[in-house]
């Protein structure tokens, strides 16, 4: 599949609109090793004498996935899983986040990077210690794969509880929404929610309404990582709209993945015109070559969204977060005045022109 052309950064600023980059944001739908810089493959892969995974093409979610695992081998050492969590950080903040809540599973590196609890604190710390440097604050969304045992759900939701105010802001579930119903993930989400962490499964991607319906019934989400096919279903828009749940959209990768075929047709604007709050997100950079900066810009320039609906987003990624209250009155501070700023209009240039002509002679 081809991929989009995202507008440069320079290109943006140049427009005469406001800048992307200024405007404060959250990324709520990041997944961690999913978003390696593509250097970074190339360096482990040549220390471990191992092919580089082949981003950018798939012809299935199994052969994605196949990819993404691919990419998680290359993580080796501790040293290699501070180097992704300190340039995801530093990307981010090249996106102009302010806050991200990677998805992870520390049981994965467990136990040959330490116990789970060892891998947990050192992406904590080295994910707090470089959004110090960058301003960007870090937490975490701990992820059960629906490919695992649901029992292996409950021991990383116990994990989650225990971090919940060290960290740990949100708990998921990932994978083929096919593999098993959500009804098996439910004492993981009790809970995780009793521990008062933000519920943020994956549902509505691949799979649609009853999918949709399963995952609010048995999981009552806070927020859904794509849920875009609930437009399939009005009675579905509307109970999203009427119980608040965001939707932490990712437009490259359903164009990517096959949930719509051109990014033009994206339902995120329908959406949104149907009260659903909505976040934008870029789930995978590395396999879908996108950044959280691009997603913004596809929506302006190839959903046609005005600077006020791209600056409703980004409340809603903050809002919608785990971040610390201080951290979300700043970033809704910044919005505003980034809504504020005088933006020229294409149409004073030759005035302006004409009055420097004039004060020049």
């Amino acid at each position: 599949m081809a991929m989009p052309h995202a507008p440069s950064p320079a290109k943006d600023l140049a427009s005469g609109d406001r800048g992307l980059a200024s405007l404060p944001k959250a990324d709520l739908h990041l997944h961690l090793e999913g978003a390696m810089r593509p250097g970074t493959v190339a360096d482990l892969a040549s220390t471990y004498a191992e092919p580089p995974p082949q981003a950018g093409c798939y012809d299935s979610f199994d052969e994605f996935q196949h990819c993404y695992r691919a990419v998680v081998k290359l993580i080796r050492t501790r040293s290699d899983l501070r180097r992704l969590v300190r340039e995801v950080v530093e990307d981010a903040a090249a996106s102009g986040a302010v806050w991200i809540e990677p998805h992870f599973n520390p049981r994965t590196y467990a136990p040959a990077l330490g116990s789970a609890q060892d891998v947990l604190d050192l992406v904590l710390d080295t994910g707090t210690s470089a959004g110090g440097h960058v301003g960007v604050g870090f937490g975490l969304t701990l992820s059960a794969s629906r490919n695992r045992d649901p029992r292996d759900a409950t021991v990383l939701a116990r994990l989650a509880a225990d971090y919940a105010d060290h960290g740990v802001a949100a708990f998921g579930l990932t994978g083929d929404e096919a593999a098993i119903r959500p009804e098996a993930f439910s004492e993981a989400f009790a809970i995780a929610r009793g521990a008062g962490l933000i519920s943020a499964p994956h549902t509505g991607e691949l799979a649609g309404g009853l999918s949709i319906r399963s995952t609010l019934d048995a999981l009552s989400p806070d927020r859904i990582a794509h849920g875009v096919r609930a437009v399939e279903h009005p009675a579905l828009v509307e109970r999203l709209a009427d119980e608040r749940i965001t939707l932490d959209v990712c437009l490259t990768s359903n164009r990517v993945l096959g949930v719509i075929k051109h990014t033009e047709e994206h339902p995120l604007r329908h959406l949104l015109d149907s009260g659903v709050p909505c976040s934008l997100g870029s789930d995978d950079p590395l396999l879908l070559k996108t950044s959280l900066l691009a997603e913004y810009q596809i929506a302006r320039t190839q959903l046609s969204m005005t600077d006020r609906q791209l600056a409703t987003l980004t409340g809603t990624s903050i809002r919608s977060s785990g971040a610390p209250a201080d951290l979300i009155a700043r970033a809704v501070t910044g919005i505003e005045g980034w809504m504020n700023r005088d933006v020229p209009d294409p149409s004073d240039e030759p005035q302006r022109r004409a009055r420097e002509d004039c004060d020049t002679h």
